[in-house]
C-alpha cells in the first residue's frame, strides 16, 4: 500500500453517507475497497477507519506488482524448535505501544534545529555522539539462543552449528610460475642470432 490521506465530505449533503460509511466500517472491523480517480487515472484504494475519520490507502494493480519469486532465498529447512524459538524471540521483543526514544523522529527534530539556527544566524547546533554504538541483532544466533534456552529447560542437549570455511585457492600461484619460465626462453635465440651473423661475412680481396 502507498501513504494514507484523509477523506472529508464534500458539504453537508454529504456528512450523513460519510458518517454512515465509517461507523459501519468500525462495527464491522473491516476495510473497503473502492477505485478512485487519481492525476487522471484510475486507481485501486483502501479505506479504513481513524478515529473519526476515513483514511484512503493508494494499492497498485495486480500489473504493477513486480513477482517476488526471483527475490527469494534458496530453498532451506527450517525445523519446527526453530519456529517455536523465532515466536518466543518476538514474543520477547513485542510491546504494547509504539513510544519512546526508539520511535521519536530525531531527524526532523534535527532538521528544525538547524532551519530555526540558520533563520536567526546563529551557530549551527552539534549532535551528541551517543555513548554506546546501536546493538545489530543477529537473528540466527538470538533464534539459536532462544532454542538452546528450550532443550535445556527439558534437559536436551544444545547442537550448535557452524559455518564451513573456504578452501584457499592456489591455482593462481601455479599460473604465474609458468608464465615466468616462459619469458627466459627469448634470450636464447638473441644469443644464437650473433653467432650467425659473425659467419656470414665476405674476406676482403687483395
Amino acid at each position: 500500500m502507498g501513504e494514507g490521506y484523509y477523506l472529508s465530505p464534500d458539504g453537508q449533503v454529504a456528512a450523513k453517507p460519510y458518517k454512515l460509511l465509517r461507523q459501519a466500517l468500525e462495527r464491522s472491523s473491516k476495510v473497503a475497497i473502492a477505485k478512485y480517480a487519481w492525476s487522471g487515472r484510475e486507481r485501486l484504494g483502501m479505506l479504513r477507519v481513524r478515529g473519526e475519520a476515513i483514511v484512503l490507502h493508494a494499492m497498485h494493480w495486480p500489473d504493477e506488482i513486480r513477482d517476488p519469486s526471483e527475490l527469494l532465498p534458496p530453498p532451506v529447512d527450517v525445523s519446527e524448535e526453530e519456529i517455536k524459538g523465532a515466536l518466543a524471540l518476538m514474543e520477547s521483543m513485542s510491546c504494547e505501544d509504539l513510544e519512546g526514544d526508539d520511535f521519536k523522529d530525531t531527524y526532523t527534530e534535527a532538521m528544525e534545529k538547524i532551519i530555526e539556527a540558520k533563520r536567526e544566524e546563529k551557530p549551527l547546533p552539534e549532535m551528541p555522539e551517543p555513548e554506546q554504538p546501536g546493538r545489530v541483532l543477529d537473528l540466527m544466533a538470538a533464534l539459536e539462543e532462544s532454542v538452546s534456552k528450550a532443550k535445556a529447560s527439558r534437559g536436551e542437549d544444545a547442537d550448535v552449528h557452524e559455518l564451513p570455511k573456504t578452501k584457499k585457492k592456489t591455482a593462481a600461484k601455479k599460473t604465474t610460475a609458468k608464465k615466468t619460465a616462459k619469458t627466459k626462453q627469448p634470450a636464447r635465440k638473441t644469443a644464437a642470432a650473433k653467432k650467425t651473423t659473425g659467419h656470414g661475412r665476405r674476406p676482403r680481396s687483395a
